[in-house]
């Protein structure tokens, strides 16, 4: 009975994706190559985002919107535990947004388009130094723009559900740009959806948008990745934080880029 529920609430995500996503794209992107303005296509996108994770049985609750400033760009750094995470996250959030994410997805026909129009910013898994500077100065011009920022600093969905070290890129990120960082609890997604799982369980997903951090008060990258790294943890449940003592959660907690 589980097989055939999920089953069905797999194929309703899939049909809204397909069913609203493509005519958007092929109506959408002309359009908005026209007019130059990706804004509308954004919010539209972003609508279809939310109604299929809605109607595959997804409820997200979200606490924090206090915490996002209203002006002018910030980060938003995430756990990552499920590919859910994305679709569950973006829509919720009342500013249009540029998001990290794995080159792979660009190449992807119509949302590729849409994405590069959007100013997504693609990064190569285990790229070359070089690669992963030119992503971290796109992601700063976009800074520099006003727009806000999501990323996924552990790189890749974690493979047991708990938090996992950070990468440093989007620290440079942070310290070079300046603006603050709003750190971001998410739980739920790995039950739903979880790593190496095709198929989607209705469910419950929780999304914690934490007090912003300034990067300007910490002396060291290593402190502020520390200190965004312990925020994430502190609001996670048990079962998701990282395995380590309270003395480590104070070291750098940072993997190579």
């Amino acid at each position: 009975m589980n097989a055939v529920r999920d089953t069905f609430a797999t194929l309703t995500l899939l049909c809204v994706y397909l069913g609203f996503g493509v005519p958007l794209g092929l109506f959408g992107i002309p359009i908005t190559l026209l007019t130059k303005d990706v804004t509308w296509l954004y919010w539209a996108s972003m609508w279809v985002t939310r109604t299929g994770v809605r109607l595959a049985g997804v409820r997200v609750n979200v606490r924090g919107f206090e915490n996002i400033p209203t002006d002018g760009s910030c980060l938003f750094m995430a756990n990552h535990v499920s590919n859910l995470d994305p679709p569950a996250l973006l829509p919720l959030i009342p500013r249009r947004c540029v998001v990290l994410l794995k080159k792979e997805l660009m190449s992807i026909p119509l949302l590729g388009r849409a994405m590069t129009m959007g100013g997504f910013i693609p990064v190569e898994r285990g790229s070359r130094r070089e690669a992963a500077q030119t992503s971290v100065a796109a992601a700063a011009r976009a800074a520099r723009e006003g727009l806000p920022i999501v990323i996924f600093p552990e790189g890749t969905r974690s493979l047991d559900g708990r938090l996992s070290r950070f990468k440093k890129g989007p620290f440079y990120l942070a310290q070079g740009s300046g603006v603050p960082i709003v750190p971001v609890a998410i739980w739920g997604t790995e039950l739903c959806l979880p790593k190496g799982r095709t198929l989607i369980t209705p469910g419950v997903v929780e999304i914690r948008l934490l007090t912003p951090v300034n990067p300007a008060a910490y002396a060291t990258r290593e402190e502020l990745m520390a200190a965004v790294h312990a925020a994430i943890a502190e609001a996670l449940p048990q079962r998701m934080r990282p395995l380590a003592t309270a003395k480590a959660n104070t070291e750098i907690l940072a993997s190579p880029e």
